[in-house]
């Protein structure tokens, strides 16, 4: 019998190598590729939005428009307001909070996503990124916003603490209320001092800017704030935050408790056993003892709750000239509005099958 030789095994091994190297390097390449594309398109995303931002932003008036008058208890009505709510120009549109481009609020999620996403810090530190993309969303405490950034950058308590710190060399014009939310493109070896600049920055750009003497003379900043802050964390969206804001002032004008579960849940999580910085409210919880707590105290809580956006601050300026007085959501997120106590708890009965 004769024998084959060996070496045509020998040399199919070495091409079965070489396709497998081949793979393993398309494979490779495909990785590198991907997690190219993952941390330049945010970066290039992130840019954009801010472009987006300050142009929405210069769209609005150069004094921010105030149809509340605290100290006569009126609501105005204005046309050119109402104007500015529902203008359909997308730079108008974006900037008192509603969606404007349909296509980059996709985008702006995508962002936000993979921001937000442990395993892209991750990647990052490891492959020796740069930059970070942050997020700070409207309505989140300041120590919300501290530990985004924390996160990203990898900063300890003590760094966080400091990031939410006023002092005498601090940026920051209020401990609460002022950390502008949106996305942030933020070098990796950022100090707390330097993000704490930045995001006030963003803040003079968005806020103070344009809230000029007029309008402070009629809201202080801090009050307006902290309303806006209140409409933040009640709205289910753009639609029905004005028709709040009109609610919230109805009811300091009458000299009614406010009654916002939003504030009763910022004195529980202030709380050093609390499991979250938003806990469920349960009936016991009205009682508890805080100065934020709006059940058991008059007017306003003594600082924002949240961080507000510029369509809550504007919100908060211009509310609806409305007669109710009561408003909740039901579970398909409707929301429904009473003029009476009693309408409202035949409301809760219909749609929940209580009262509350």
């Amino acid at each position: 019998m004769k024998l084959i030789p060996p070496y045509p095994i020998i040399r199919q091994k070495r091409k079965s190598r070489k396709n497998k190297l081949r793979h393993v390097g398309k494979v490779l390449g495909f990785a590198m590729l991907f997690i190219a594309v993952i941390f330049s398109f945010p970066r290039i995303l992130a840019l954009h939005i801010d472009q987006e931002r300050q142009q929405a932003v210069s769209a609005i008036p150069s004094q921010f428009p105030v149809t509340v008058n605290p100290q006569d208890k009126t609501i105005a009505e204005n046309a050119q307001v109402d104007a500015l709510f529902e203008n359909t120009r997308p730079s108008l549109q974006a900037a008192v909070g509603n969606t404007g481009s349909a296509f980059w609020k996709v985008f702006a999620w995508i962002a936000e996503t993979i921001s937000e996403a442990p395993e892209y810090q991750a990647i990052a530190g490891v492959a020796g990124i740069d930059n970070r993309i942050i997020t700070i969303t409207p309505g989140m405490r300041k120590e919300q916003a501290a530990s985004v950034f924390g996160d990203a950058l990898g900063w300890d308590k003590k760094q966080e603490q400091a990031f939410i710190t006023t002092g005498e060399y601090a940026s920051l014009p209020l401990p609460e209320g002022s950390f502008e939310p949106g996305i942030y493109l933020i070098d990796a070896g950022t100090t707390p001092a330097e993000a704490q600049e930045m995001v006030n920055q963003r803040f003079s750009e968005d806020i103070l800017s344009h809230y000029g003497t007029t309008t402070a003379q009629i809201v202080p900043l801090d009050e307006a704030l902290t309303v806006a802050s209140l409409i933040q964390r009640e709205a289910s969206g753009q639609t029905d935050m004005r028709i709040i804001s009109g609610i919230i002032w109805n009811r300091l004008f009458a000299g009614m408790n406010l009654q916002i579960d939003a504030t009763v849940q910022y004195a529980e999580a202030n709380k050093e056993t609390a499991g979250s910085w938003w806990p469920a409210v349960l009936p016991k919880d009205i009682f508890i003892k805080s100065p934020y707590n709006t059940y058991l105290n008059p007017g306003l809580p003594p600082t924002p709750i949240a961080n507000p956006s510029v369509a809550a601050v504007l919100a908060a300026l211009n509310p609806v000239n409305t007669p109710c007085f009561y408003y909740f959501h039901d579970k398909m997120g409707q929301f429904h509005c009473s003029d009476t106590y009693a309408e409202h708890v035949a409301l809760l009965k219909k749609y929940y099958g209580q009262g509350k």
